[in-house]
């Protein structure tokens, strides 16, 4: 959850507080928002409205009363101030006219209306603020200005007295010279606050992109009514093809409306432009097929390579909208990446730590959520190396857009590797206090303001202090990278793995250096003062890699271990709570474990997977997401898709159907079954975010700029309303309606790394699912029960021998046959004879298959065998049991 300031600046007419007070933008347009905004229409005073507050806004006694920059000389011509504006300016502030001396009075509602022209379209901060720092803002708007002349109002409120405010009006940023003018300006008191209404489209909500074809198929309907009331399904021609009623669900508490559910899953025919209609109101179309999110899974990854620092965004990969120079390479006006120093105090020597990913449309670049990030995406890769029909050849060499394709590489540990490359650089060398210590984070050293693209920005750049959290981040990342790039490039895995070693024992050694929270001038502060979560992820990564008990130990050791919500957070996984990171990769990826500690690790992914789709069955809207007190968090979207990737991970390990459904529902909320009837993912639904907070996809700001690339997920729904946009319009909203997409609502509408990492990983999986791999309980050719299943063990001892029995039932729909059992022994006990079974053992792994007579385990059904053998008197019995490559419930 970035919690960062806006940019701040020493210019004037620019503010420099955090970001809690500083630069928002008052909404340009209603159209720019996707809602309605009543603004009172201007015109003569009545006996409401105030004095006029701007002196000489006709301009007639000339230039009195303003002012400008001096790069930007101003003259009074036929009733209109025009300022003569040179090019290649970067920063809106770096142009400015405007005036001072304002009185505002607190809680008074003001229209400021105003005419202006530019013989270049540019978009003008138009800025209502205190005159001097800290520059707080009582209104600060994105207005888009051409040739034109349409009169521009906004109304706003003053949070504050002042006795000698300013307008400003920031005209910097192009890059062409261009003449900007401005004419009867004014501003009066007495103003009715606008009313924003979010437009919400069809009361009939869907995910707007479809079903797959075999998945559940649900949606919301908006409704004072409280009876049942008829749905029809129809399809592109606008023939009924299924119908039904739905089920009353009473007032949803996200949304405070009232509200029924309706279930068309019974429906499995492919085909686009399908409909559900409900008392007259239609749903936006959507598809039906399996095929549904392959795009998605290669655009959310695509993000990463369009967030790359130090390298060219090639046109050929991405499109021209989309390319850009190489940004903070050692070419000016940027100040670089390639001889970094510390922030003053802090370190006598400079790194290299070019490469990487912008961390959220800024252009910081941060260890902590970095490496969650790299993790995620590493891991979407790693699942198809231990999930049977998960799908590798999606992510491999050539399947991607990377500039790396075609080496002989997965495309997306290409990817990961240029951020892996950066983490690595960012820690403390050799022979220097801290050594082997990660810095925190590294960026500018003040905020920058949108739009700015990264080659463009002048400012310098600063390593922060190292941080335990930081540091475990780069053991972990860099040790699954260990594994992965074996295969590949064993001198890279080789540098991984001693990255991680040396990252460990530094934090190991220093387990107590926290982030600043103060530090966030420049970017965030990422603090995090629990840091055992990090120790847990950590050692979770490089017992994996090593198999070494050092680490086996201060796993076990950890007070997280066994505790599942601790290490399953019910709000979510995130940068600042990341054991379950670790835990979910034990619970897959082959280890040293022994059966019944895989089963302890095991039993935790599926108890917080009961949780979270407990917690989806209860929705009105589906979402597997129940923060506490019903409160949506800073970046809620992620946290909804972590909680997804638990349960597809438990779905993937027990073949537990429901698990399945609760992604997909998940993934409706996501892409338009939700309160605002909005897909939260850029060019996928008929309604989407585009306005998403970020510096170079920002066409809100500057239509010549794009808006964000398709895959890139908005933050989402934010009850704490941090930015001033968000404080402006939503005061008192629901909370999975306090959302506006508008891009200087940060706190609601950003994109960021360590978002859309998950949403790969769940795009993945989904695609997966589509492809065939869904892990119902419908069997299969090959008789796979896909975890539908329950074993019973039981052990009688004696001294140096057991008689165990074994008893496994099919809690499937469909026939098991032929079927295979199998399960590791946690200690030294040797099978010697069997009956009612094949039962064959090497090592301490066993392999039970059926004789001719007892090969199908029907649905409901129970085999039993049973078999003699060695072992100590204290040998314990196996935790886990697989049937058919499926995990099954143990009783």
């Amino acid at each position: 959850m970035p919690q960062r300031p806006t940019p701040t600046s020493p210019d004037p007419g620019r503010p420099r507080r955090g970001r809690r007070r500083a630069l928002g933008a008052a909404l340009a347009s209603a159209g720019l928002l996707g809602g309605v905004l009543a603004v009172p229409a201007s015109g003569a005073e009545t006996a409401d409205e105030g004095p006029e507050l701007i002196v000489n806004g006709d301009f007639s006694d000339g230039t009195t009363g303003w002012w400008w920059t001096e790069n930007s000389p101003g003259a009074v011509d036929d009733g209109k101030l025009c300022v003569e504006v040179p090019g290649g300016t970067v920063e809106p502030w770096d142009a400015i006219v405007g005036q001072d001396g304002i009185p505002l009075q607190e809680g008074e509602s003001y229209t400021l209306s105003f005419t202006a022209t530019s013989t270049v379209p540019i978009v003008a901060r138009t800025n209502v603020q205190m005159a001097t720092e800290p520059w707080d803002q009582e209104h600060s708007s994105a207005d888009v200005i051409d040739d034109s002349g349409e009169q521009v109002t906004h109304v706003f409120t003053a949070a504050a007295d002042h006795e000698a405010a300013q307008l400003a009006y920031q005209i910097g940023g192009s890059a062409e010279p261009f003449t900007f003018c401005l004419e009867q300006v004014s501003l009066r008191g007495g103003a009715e606050p606008p009313v924003y209404e979010p437009d919400t489209g069809s009361p009939v909500r869907v995910n707007q992109v479809g079903y797959l074809t075999d998945g559940p198929k649900r949606g919301t309907f908006v409704t004072t009514a409280t009876s049942p009331l008829n749905w029809s399904l129809r399809d592109a021609g606008g023939t009924e093809r299924a119908s039904g009623s739905t089920s009353p669900a009473g007032v949803d508490p996200t949304s405070r409306e009232n509200v029924h559910t309706f279930d068309f899953s019974e429906v499995t025919e492919p085909g686009e432009g399908w409909t559900v209609t409900i008392d007259g109101e239609t749903s936006d179309p959507f598809a039906i097929g399996d095929d549904l999110y392959s795009s998605l899974r290669t655009d959310a990854l695509a993000y990463f390579y369009h967030n790359r620092s130090g390298i060219e965004i090639d046109a050929d990969l991405v499109g021209e909208e989309y390319a850009r120079p190489a940004g903070h390479v050692d070419v000016a006006p940027n100040q670089g990446d390639g001889d970094v120093p510390c922030q003053p105090g802090v370190c006598d020597y400079r790194l290299d730590v070019t490469g990487g990913w912008y961390d959220a449309g800024d252009h910081g670049k941060y260890v902590v959520n970095g490496g969650i990030s790299v993790a995620q995406v590493m891991s979407a890769y790693e699942r198809t190396l231990v999930v049977d029909g998960a799908d590798g050849d999606a992510l491999g060499d050539g399947s991607l857009r990377v500039p790396e394709r075609g080496n002989g590489v997965p495309d997306i540990l290409d990817e990961a590797r240029w951020q892996l490359d950066f983490l690595m650089r960012m820690q403390v060398p050799a022979g220097e206090p801290l050594a082997g210590m990660a810095h925190h984070k590294m960026h500018d050293r003040a905020w920058t303001g949108l739009p700015l693209l990264p080659h463009q920005d002048p400012q310098p750049r600063e390593l922060h202090p190292p941080s335990t959290a930081a540091t475990l981040n780069l053991a972990a990342a860099a040790a699954q990278c260990a594994r992965l790039f074996e295969p590949y490039d064993a001198d890279f895995a080789g540098q991984c793995l001693e990255s991680a070693r040396t990252a460990w024992d530094a934090a190991r050694a220093n387990p107590a250096r926290y982030a600043d929270p103060n530090d966030g001038q420049g970017g965030g502060a990422y603090s995090d003062n629990d840091v055992t979560d990090e120790f847990y992820w950590a050692a979770a990564e490089l017992f994996i890699t090593t198999g070494e008990d050092t680490y086996r130990q201060a796993l076990l050791g950890s007070p997280l271990h066994g505790d599942t919500d601790a290490v399953f957070p019910r709000g979510g996984m995130s940068w600042a709570q990341t054991a379950g990171v670790g835990a979910l990769n034990l619970a897959t990826v082959d280890n040293g474990l022994t059966a019944a500690q895989l089963a302890q690790v095991r039993r935790m992914v599926t108890e917080a997977a009961d949780g979270y789709a407990a917690d989806a069955a209860s929705a009105a809207y589906g979402v597997p997401y129940a923060p506490e007190n019903g409160e949506y968090v800073w970046g809620s979207n992620s946290q909804v898709l972590n909680n997804m990737v638990v349960l597809a991970t438990a779905h993937d390990l027990t073949g537990d159907a429901s698990y399945r459904d609760a992604v997909l529902s998940g993934l409706d909320y996501l892409l338009g079954r939700n309160p605002l009837n909005l897909s939260y993912v850029t060019g996928y639904g008929e309604r989407y975010s585009k306005n998403q907070h970020h510096r170079h996809w920002a066409n809100q700001l500057n239509p010549d700029l794009p808006n964000p690339a398709p895959g890139s997920v908005a933050g989402g729904p934010n009850s704490s309303l941090q930015d001033p946009i968000a404080q402006r319009y939503l005061q008192g909203c629901a909370p999975a309606m306090c959302y506006i997409d508008h891009i200087e609502s940060w706190a609601t509408n950003e994109i960021t790394i360590n978002w859309n990492a998950p949403l790969a990983w769940i795009a993945s999986y989904t695609d997966d699912l589509g492809r065939g791999d869904d892990g119902g309980d419908d069997g299969g050719d090959d008789g796979g029960t896909n975890g539908q299943c329950e074993v019973t063990y039981s052990a009688h001892r004696w001294d140096s021998g057991f008689t165990g029995q074994v008893s496994v039932r099919n809690t499937g729909s469909s026939p098991v046959s032929p079927w295979e059992l199998r399960w590791s022994f946690p200690d030294d006990q040797r099978i010697t004879q069997a009956w009612n079974a094949e039962v064959t053992q090497t090592g301490r792994d066993v392999v039970a298959r059926p004789l001719s007579w007892n090969g199908t385990i029907e649905p409901g059904g129970t085999v039993s065998f049973g078999f003699n053998g060695s072992s100590g008197a204290q040998a314990a019995d196996p935790a886990a049991f697989t049937l058919n490559a499926g995990a099954c419930q143990v009783r």
